[in-house]
C-alpha cells in the first residue's frame, strides 16, 4: 500500500514537471516572432514611423537581417524589366523621407540648370540630357519624361569599365519613407513599367 502511494506521488510529480515545461514552451512560442518559427522568412523593420514586414530574401546585407528600428534598409528586388521581360536586379534603399530628395524635384531645382545644350538619343518617351562637368556631374546624364507633371527621372553615370553598363539612380517619396532605386541603364527602355512592377512589392511590405 505504501509503495503504491509513493508511486502515485512520483507520477504526479513527473506530470507536474511536464506540465511546467509545456507551459514554459507555450509561453516562449508566444513570445517568439513569427519569422523565427518559419525559418526566418519575414523581418519587422521600422523606418521613420512605418513598420515594414520584409521577406528575409530581399535584404542585401546580412547585418541588416534583424528586427527593430533602423535608419536605412538595403534591398535587392528582381523585376521583369529587361529585354523581352527578362529578370533584372534593382537595388532599393529605404530611408526616412528627410534623407533623400525626389528625382522629380531635383529635375527642376538642380538638373535643369546643369543641362548641356545637346540631347542624346535613347529610349522612346525619354529625353536624355548630359550634365555639365562644372556642376560636379561629370559623365552623368539625366533621363526624364518631359510630358508628365510627376515625371520619371533617372540620373545615370558613365560606365566605370568598358564591359559594364551605366548605372542609374532614381528617388521617390512615399509619405514618410523615400526609396532610392539603383539599376542598370538597360532597364530604361522599360521605364513605363518600372513603377507598375515596383510599387506592388513596396506596398506589400508596408512602405505606403
Amino acid at each position: 500500500m505504501g509503495f503504491n502511494v509513493v508511486g502515485m506521488m512520483l507520477l504526479l510529480a513527473l506530470g507536474g514537471v511536464g506540465l511546467a515545461y509545456g507551459i514554459d514552451a507555450m509561453s516562449r512560442a508566444r513570445g517568439t516572432p513569427a519569422h523565427r518559427l518559419d525559418a526566418g522568412t519575414v523581418l519587422a523593420r521600422t523606418v521613420g514611423d512605418r513598420q515594414l514586414q520584409i521577406p528575409l530574401s530581399w535584404f542585401r546585407h546580412a547585418e541588416q537581417q534583424a528586427d527593430g528600428f533602423t535608419r536605412q534598409v538595403d534591398l535587392e528586388l528582381t523585376l521583369p524589366l529587361g529585354p523581352d521581360g527578362s529578370p533584372r536586379m534593382v537595388e532599393v534603399m529605404l530611408v526616412p523621407r528627410s534623407r533623400a530628395q525626389p528625382s522629380a524635384l531635383l529635375l527642376d531645382r538642380v538638373y535643369l540648370h546643369q543641362f548641356q545644350p545637346v540631347e542624346l538619343p535613347g529610349p522612346p518617351g525619354l529625353v536624355g540630357k548630359p550634365l555639365a562637368a562644372a556642376g560636379g556631374f561629370e559623365g552623368e546624364t539625366v533621363w526624364y519624361d518631359p510630358l508628365s507633371a510627376d515625371p520619371f527621372v533617372a540620373k545615370c553615370s558613365a560606365p566605370l569599365a568598358a564591359d559594364t553598363g551605366a548605372r542609374c539612380l532614381r528617388t521617390v517619396r512615399f509619405g514618410s519613407i523615400a526609396a532610392v532605386y539603383a539599376f542598370g541603364s538597360d532597364l530604361l527602355p522599360a521605364w513605363r513599367q518600372f513603377d507598375a512592377r515596383m510599387l506592388p512589392m513596396l506596398k506589400s511590405v508596408g512602405v505606403y
